[in-house]
């Protein structure tokens, strides 16, 4: 095997759930070694998360700026090839950026940018660096949404009619209605969260996954906001009405204060010949619907999956894999690509997706300011 790839950090120390999500990933397969970070704006607690998780302090950097300036120079078989930016939303940009003139690979959480215009800046700086670009929309990485991909791709569905996805969450309804509490969280400052707190944070991965399965584009949307309170800011629950290719028209219903609801992603894509049906709730089942035939249900593992499918399975049929797998598949294909080996497409949202998708949350706020209207997007 390959030595394994010398992987830096940015954000994700201390209580972190998404810093978790992606230092496991990034073992599961084999592929990296955590060699450098900054886990935190205090030095010594970075300091402190590196001996906590048991890795060496001596590339544990003051900050982002002194890790660049360090790491160049490394010896190039010494220094970070890909940093994984796992900070808030206003940090993404300038770090990928920076990241990419100097040199680096990068992983990127979503959303990509604070808005459309640094996109599609990022994207030029991307092109220009070569460097290997993969954005962690997590869902993406779930054997059964890959299965459902290669069905469709496949003509399983024949022509599509409809598209209905959601993602709802109740987490903000704890804080919403408190006017001191509402003034505290980042993701309701749109100086660090950007234009929208519930489309940007969660709205855009149903965005994805509608693109990502039916290898369709969004043309125009629709879309309704609910702010709550006057003095809120940012959007905690909005719905979208879109239109795609190929006359293809559907919703994307998003929530952060759906009362009781935990990660409620879910997609049904409705074609001529039949439907699909996911949750990320209960990830290991896609269901095929069918006026005419039973029920089908299609599970991880099985001969019967496509190739992009069982190589995002790791275990037997009848063993649940979950979020924490659906992450490493995506580091898995972003290693693939670093490494300059033969890839599927399917295997890590790019570049493209970022941009996509900052299009898509930017022409949302855009369509509720201007009274409802629809929006064409680029």
């Amino acid at each position: 095997m390959p030595k394994k790839i010398r992987l830096g950090i940015l954000g994700g120390g201390g209580d972190s759930l998404i810093g978790i999500l992606h230092r496991v990933a990034s073992q599961i397969n084999d592929n990296y070694e955590i060699v450098g970070a900054v886990f935190s704006p205090e030095h010594q607690e970075s300091i402190d998360f590196a001996h906590e998780i048991d890795i060496p302090t001596n590339r544990i950097y003051k900050d982002f700026d002194m890790l660049i300036e360090e790491e160049l120079k490394l010896p190039e078989d010494k220094r970070i090839q890909v940093c994984s930016v796992q900070t808030p939303n206003f940090l993404h940009f300038p770090m990928a950026k920076k990241l990419l003139d100097n040199g680096f690979h990068v992983i990127c959480e979503k959303p990509m940018t604070m808005n459309y215009e640094e996109a599609k800046v990022l994207a030029d700086a991307h092109e220009k660096s070569g460097k290997v670009f993969a954005l962690t929309h997590t869902y993406t990485g779930y054997p059964m949404v890959r299965q459902m991909r290669e069905m469709i791709k496949a003509g399983a569905l024949g022509k599509i009619h409809k598209v209905d996805a959601r993602y709802y969450q109740g987490w903000i309804n704890t804080i919403i209605h408190d006017k001191e509490k509402r003034s505290s969280v980042w993701r309701l400052d749109p100086t660090k969260a950007g234009i929208s707190s519930c489309m940007g944070d969660i709205g855009v991965h149903a965005f994805n996954l509608v693109e990502f399965t039916t290898g369709l584009k969004i043309k125009s949307l629709l879309c309704d906001f609910n702010y709550l309170y006057e003095d809120n800011q940012m959007d905690v629950d909005g719905t979208v009405l879109i239109r795609m290719d190929n006359h293809v028209k559907g919703v994307i219903r998003s929530s952060q204060v759906a009362t009781g609801e935990e990660n409620g992603l879910a997609i049904a894509i409705y074609g001529e010949k039949g439907a699909f049906r996911w949750e990320q709730e209960r990830p290991n089942f896609l269901y095929k619907l069918s006026d005419t035939e039973p029920l089908q249900v299609y599970k991880p593992g099985h001969a019967y999956n496509s190739e992009l499918s069982l190589s995002g399975t790791k275990l037997p049929p009848g063993h649940p894999e979950g979020i924490f797998d659906s992450m490493a598949n995506i580091y898995l294909g972003a290693a693939k690509a670093i490494r300059g080996e033969k890839y599927n497409s399917g295997e890590f949202p790019t570049m493209k997706d970022g941009v996509h998708g900052m299009n898509f949350i930017e022409s949302t706020v855009a369509s509720h300011k201007k009274g409802n209207v629809w929006i064409d997007l680029d």
